[in-house]
């Protein structure tokens, strides 16, 4: 990677606690990531009429995610996972590319003077593996957050089960997203790259020799 590509890895928020623009606050609380994405694009697009509309009062409706998700299962993505406690708020999010489009996310809020993180599926935590809280007094790095998401949620081994070592396929498979850490997804496709180095550097030989051959067969 090129130092113009370099990833702060010790890059941390000064609070996930700050003043948001009203439209920003209301989009948080958006669990479903299509339906995120869609109110975001909107609202470039200054169409906020159709914006007040999806998110009403509440949010968007359950009525609503209903009838997306028999549209398509990928608008399941989101939808069920844990509402945030009091004062929590989501600061990451990964979701892949699955039938029912699944997501794994990072909540965090103040507890005295420290955060406490939690980790949270769409299955009641089924798909977690070791411990999914932690406490810090300051903001973590992304080092760190990425670390917190990505083991708890088994991410590389998610990718493993689904692709066998297809690094290509891997990369394709997922999305992560931070109003926090800008460079999370970057990380987090740096790291893939990192586990699975054997069958990155076998496919770039098998293209090479092919490159070769299709050359002295032209």
């Amino acid at each position: 990677m090129s130092d113009s590509e370099a990833i702060d890895l010790d890059f941390r928020p000064s609070s996930y606690f700050r003043p948001q623009p009203l439209e920003d606050y209301r989009l948080a609380q958006v669990k479903n990531s299509q339906v995120r994405a869609h109110l975001r694009r909107l609202l470039a697009s200054e169409r906020h009429d159709e914006v007040a509309r999806i998110l009403r009062e509440e949010g968007v409706s359950d009525q609503d995610c209903r009838a997306l998700e028999r549209i398509h299962p990928l608008y399941m993505g989101g939808n069920y996972l844990p509402s945030p406690r009091p004062g929590e708020v989501e600061i990451a999010r990964i979701q892949i590319y699955s039938t029912t489009g699944d997501v794994a996310a990072v909540y965090a809020r103040r507890v005295g003077p420290r955060i406490r993180y939690r980790v949270v599926d769409e299955y009641a935590g089924e798909t977690l593996e070791g411990k999914a809280t932690r406490d810090s007094m300051k903001p973590l790095t992304l080092d760190a957050l990425h670390d917190l998401l990505t083991n708890v949620w088994g991410l590389h081994g998610i990718l493993e089960a689904n692709f066998e070592g297809d690094v290509e396929g891997m990369l394709g498979f997922f999305v992560a997203e931070s109003d926090f850490y800008p460079d999370l997804d970057a990380l987090c496709r740096r790291r893939v790259l990192e586990a699975f180095p054997e069958r990155e550097e076998e496919d770039e030989e098998e293209e090479a020799v092919s490159r070769e051959h299709e050359k002295r067969s032209g």
